[in-house]
């Protein structure tokens, strides 16, 4: 009961403002060819703020940043990456930077600080992030980096997800994104409770989606941590949910022995830190399911950014042996 307590407090703690902590150091690249591990690049992260930027740049960007790239000269596939809710963006750091680490650009904004159920600001937010990227992003990069906003993916955790999903399913974003990701998405507390704007329809195969799908789910999502909270990503409202509405393409894969939160960086610091241990049922250490979902990313944004199937198909095949025990795996092709 301690320890219960102990979270209780510090959840009613993390809802207050406070300025995001320090992203988690890169870790080393690895010359592997496998996508679970770090690839080939050495990264390096940016921290881009809207009012220091705008003094120096005539085209600032509508919201904090958080962008991992490669250190390498280049033109690189972007993805724009949305935090679940009441996160920080840095809570990522360490898997944005593997996904950087196989040659691409990630920008993940801080959508907002504190949030209630509706997400339509956040849509928006991302709407006007995406069409800044076309016309600021290039600026606060180093002149050797290039994004290639032709290979444009968009992705998101949690909350984040779900948002990823209606601003693709909304198609009001000037630039066009070429695949979809959803990180354990969740459209509210419970079929019947889903949080203003509703994604879900029920209707299977119903995602009017023009572009490839990857869902990726958790399997201890669904399970309460103890009796005072809900499940983090309840049945009815998450990751499996999303999938039967998905047209082909479309991947799918669930994590047996891991949490909802288990993507986020090995040390989660400050009182929201803290809170992300508390809340959700979680499994051992949070770095295989890190590498797990770094890597279903790279496989998936090689197959459909940059026509390199072969890595998506090696775990298809099981000759990728993935770092955590799969509980399922579909494929729509």
């Amino acid at each position: 009961m301690k320890k219960l307590k102990q979270c209780v407090e510090v959840m009613s703690s993390a809802i207050a403002p406070a300025p995001a902590p320090t992203p988690a150091p890169p870790p080393s690249p690895i010359k592997t060819k496998t996508v679970f591990q770090m690839g080939e690049y050495m990264t390096v992260l940016l921290t881009v703020d809207p009012e220091t930027s705008s003094k120096i740049h005539s085209a600032p960007p509508p919201k904090p940043l958080l962008i991992a790239m490669p250190s390498e000269e280049g033109d690189f596939p972007l993805l724009l990456f949305l935090h679940g809710y009441l996160l920080f963006n840095s809570f990522y750091s360490q898997l944005i930077q593997h996904i950087a680490s196989h040659g691409f650009i990630v920008v993940a904004p801080q959508l907002y600080l504190v949030a209630g159920p509706n997400i339509t600001e956040e849509l928006k937010a991302t709407v006007a992030i995406t069409n800044w990227l076309s016309e600021g992003l290039q600026s606060f990069l180093p002149p050797t980096i290039r994004p290639n906003l032709k290979k444009l993916g968009l992705a998101g955790h949690s909350r984040g997800g779900k948002a990823a999903f209606k601003v693709a399913l909304d198609k009001a974003t000037s630039l066009k994104f070429s695949a979809l990701i959803g990180v354990d998405p969740v459209d509210g507390q419970d079929k019947g409770k889903q949080t203003p704007p509703h994604v879900l329809t029920y209707a299977p195969r119903s995602f009017s989606l023009d572009m490839p799908v990857l869902v990726i789910g958790s399997g201890l999502g669904e399970v309460k941590r103890n009796p005072l909270f809900p499940p983090c990503a309840p049945k009815g409202v998450n990751h499996e949910d999303f999938f039967k509405e998905c047209t082909k393409p479309a991947c799918y894969f669930v994590a047996k022995d891991y949490g909802h939160l288990d993507m986020l960086d090995d040390d989660t610091k400050g009182i929201r830190g803290k809170a992300t241990y508390c809340l959700c049922k979680c499994g051992k250490s949070r770095e295989p399911m890190r590498r797990f979902v770094g890597g279903l990313v790279v496989a998936f944004m090689k197959a459909y950014l940059c026509g390199e199937k072969s890595y998506l198909m090696a775990i298809k095949a099981g000759e990728e042996i993935a770092p955590v025990e799969l509980q399922k795996v579909e494929y729509l092709l």
